[in-house]
């Protein structure tokens, strides 16, 4: 019974991620996307992962540009919780978020010190559904990383992951000035 009860539970959550995967970019209107506030709001919803982890998190001034601000919030909670969530036992996250000004688009780059990702696994991570742990080691259901290239394809960017095993990652993305 409690095998089932919790097959039930994780069935639940995967769907209702689909759902919400599915619904990225439906219906949404461009407004001005202040990438500062966005990241206070995630942060200020990560509150208790943030303090439970005893995470450094450093931020440099981020942009503002035309885009689907709901959205955006996938990209930074799935990154940055990622962030917090892969680390070594006894590890304390630190994590750095800033964004680059180029010609005709801005990339954006999140810096952690967690288990990083051994570069064959870079294009799986970013397909719905794949993951890399059991989900007895990392809670999730293999969707964040699918939602972040789902909305930074929404807005014309791509997205990208540099990381060596034990040394921690970057996750980096683009999004265009347009």
């Amino acid at each position: 019974v409690e095998f089932i009860i919790k097959s039930a539970i994780r069935m639940k959550a995967l769907v209702k991620d689909l759902l919400d995967y599915s619904l990225l970019g439906k219906e949404s209107i461009k407004t001005t996307v202040d990438c500062n506030e966005i990241v206070d709001a995630v942060l200020s919803d990560l509150d208790d992962s943030i303090k439970g982890s005893n995470a450094i998190i450093t931020i440099q001034e981020l942009p503002v540009f035309p885009g689907y601000e709901t959205e955006m919030r996938q990209p930074f909670q799935n990154l940055i919780g990622n962030a917090i969530k892969y680390q070594k036992p006894a590890n304390r996250p630190e994590i750095h978020i800033s964004a680059e000004s180029h010609d005709k688009e801005w990339l954006f780059s999140i810096k952690d010190n967690g288990i990083g990702i051994d570069q064959k696994h870079f294009d799986k991570i970013f397909i719905i559904f794949q993951r890399l742990h059991n989900r007895n080691e990392y809670a999730g259901t293999g969707i964040g990383l699918a939602n972040c290239k789902k909305v930074v394809g929404l807005h014309g960017g791509k997205i990208w992951v540099e990381s060596t095993p034990g040394a921690g990652s970057i996750f980096k993305f683009t999004i265009p000035k347009k």
